[in-house]
């Protein structure tokens, strides 16, 4: 029962990093990138990130825009554990699904960008990482196995099930700002270089109360139960010790079967003294924040109706401090990523972007890209990166339709392949395999302002894992995502 114990804090505390971020960038900074997100070798404002050495390629003068996105996610994690069928809440049945709900009502990006001559001065203000919460409004299967489990163990004190109640959100913003310049050295050929800094917000809520025991009289509340299994136990030993002090006494050897008794009693005992300090529940509440800075380089090329381009996101260092209920932990190293003070690794993995762009008539234009993130050469905490089987790759393409001079039409897509392992995977923190598409327009309501509206969805696969030690335990897991998208750019 204290290894179950011990379990259920770390499952506690580590659940909450659902919204952590991990291994997603977001990479749609714009109203260009949700109509069409092969954006790496298009010409435009929002290439002050997707392509910022092509910027320099626009017009002169001073241009500006604003990005407004609303993201819905859900995520569910379909568990099966044979513990789940003691739960009074699940009707017998070892399957539950647990649904977490992510909203981001307002994300904001702004760029802005100054050419003059072969001069380009670029700004970019952005959320690349989280950006909203998500909820799980009955916590998740880590929760509630670990529960179940010990309802299970304690059995021969009279448990027959279990009920509780388990929430977990988490709340997470990586802001980012990204000032550069881009030159011009020949009129065909373009460089960039720029400075990314990182401030990471977040706050992780964990909480289980309402843990009951189910008996042959109803359910009972834990600490109740636990009250009653202490005074059972105690008496069990007042018994035990009293037989052997006859055997003691007589000067005669004690039997094994009544030193094992004795044995079993006080490891029980032992047990209950470590899950009386829970028999409240957990409550954890934990805020970290951090920053980080990376250098981020470009280049852009035009070949008659080509244009290619390429960009480099170093890796950003980011180390998240705790401010945290959580403050003695050192038994147990999971525990360890939300105790108080502590500084987590959660680097933003380098990024690099090849991108080429055809025009085969003037007012069409193919787009095709690759992102490369290298996930396996960043750190976070316990080196979970290093559980990977291989870096994440994007490939994208789209297409874009000038109408008319006014009226600009785009559709595109995006394939996301991730290197996950069992090992990798828990339902504190996972993304799963997916393709996705865009598309939206763009309208000059006159010729120095343009409105934009897009729509995105992603459609995810099932991962399931089944590599437990445990028989008949196994998850399956999914998302869904949702982006709408509204912009202006204004041309000076």
């Amino acid at each position: 029962m204290k290894k179950n114990l011990l379990s259920l804090v770390v499952f506690t505390m580590t659940s909450v990093s659902a919204m952590a971020g991990g291994i997603l960038t977001n990479t749609n900074q714009s109203i260009q990138f949700l109509k069409n997100p092969a954006r790496d070798a298009a010409i435009g404002l929002d290439g002050v990130y997707s392509n910022p050495a092509g910027v320099a390629f626009m017009p002169e003068g001073f241009h500006i825009a604003f990005n407004w996105q609303y993201a819905h996610q859900t995520r569910t994690i379909t568990s099966t554990n044979p513990a789940f069928a003691l739960g009074k809440k699940n009707n017998g049945s070892p399957v539950k699904s647990f649904e977490g709900v992510a909203d981001a009502p307002f994300l904001p990006s702004l760029q802005g960008a100054y050419n003059k001559g072969n001069w380009s001065i670029q700004l970019n203000l952005s959320v690349p990482g989280g950006g909203g919460s998500c909820e799980f409004a009955d916590g998740l299967g880590s929760f509630e196995s670990v529960v179940g489990n010990i309802a299970g163990m304690l059995r021969p004190l009279g448990a027959e099930g279990y009920d509780m109640t388990g929430y977990m959100k988490g709340r997470q913003y990586y802001f980012g700002v990204q000032l550069g310049v881009a030159y011009k050295i020949t009129p065909n050929l373009s460089v960039y270089g720029g400075l990314r800094m990182l401030y990471g917000d977040a706050t992780y809520k964990a909480k289980l109360s309402n843990i009951m025991v189910k008996t042959g009289e109803g359910y009972v509340d834990f600490g109740d139960f636990l009250q009653g299994a202490t005074t059972t136990i105690t008496n069990g030993l007042d018994r035990v010790n009293a037989g052997i002090a006859q055997y003691e006494a007589a000067d005669v050897p004690v039997p094994a079967e009544l030193m094992a008794q004795r044995a079993q009693l006080e490891g029980s005992k032992n047990s209950v003294t470590q899950l009386q300090k829970y028999s409240s529940g957990v409550n954890l509440i934990c805020n970290q924040d951090g920053v980080g800075f990376a250098p981020v380089i470009g280049v852009d090329y035009k070949l008659n109706n080509f244009n290619f381009s390429a960009k480099y996101e170093f890796k950003t260092q980011i180390r998240m401090k705790n401010e945290s209920t959580v403050d003695q932990a050192s038994e147990i190293a999971a525990v360890n990523k939300f105790r108080d003070g502590e500084k987590v690794n959660e680097d933003a993995p380098a990024l690099l972007t090849i991108g080429a762009q055809w025009k085969p008539i003037d007012d069409v234009s193919i787009n095709v890209g690759w992102h490369h993130y290298f996930d396996k050469q960043a750190s976070w905490y316990n080196d979970t990166q290093e559980l990977l089987s291989h870096n994440t790759n994007e490939y994208l393409a789209g297409v874009e339709w000038d109408i008319t001079k006014k009226l600009n039409v785009s559709l595109g897509g995006q394939l996301t392949r991730y290197g996950l392992t069992d090992e990798y995977m828990s339902d504190m923190s996972f993304v799963t395999n997916s393709y996705s598409i865009g598309f939206g327009f763009n309208y000059k309501v006159k010729e120095n302002i343009m409105l934009s509206a897009a729509y995105f969805q992603t459609m995810y696969d099932n991962y399931d894992r089944n590599n437990y030690p445990t028989a008949g335990v196994s998850d399956s897991f999914t998302r869904t995502n949702r982006v709408l998208g509204l912009g202006v750019q204004v041309d000076f």
